[in-house]
């Protein structure tokens, strides 16, 4: 099971920081920004192996699942 930020969205972020610094901004003064969105992924497969049960409405909420 994985949990993260949507990587897409911070190469997005990142651009847009680099965009800024060379149009002239200084980098001190460029606010910290943190993810806003973010992915659920469960495989299946290693959870079968261990022997874990999940829970059906923890797999009808996740992003994607790998069979």
């Amino acid at each position: 099971m994985s949990y993260s930020a949507i990587y897409a969205d911070l190469f997005h972020k990142a651009a847009v920081y680099v965009d800024k610094i060379l149009k002239g901004a200084q980098p001190a003064d460029l606010p910290i920004e943190q993810p806003t969105r973010f992915q659920l992924v469960i495989n299946m497969k290693p959870a079968k192996a261990l022997g874990i049960t999940v829970p059906a409405a923890l797999l009808a909420r996740a992003d994607g699942v790998i069979e």
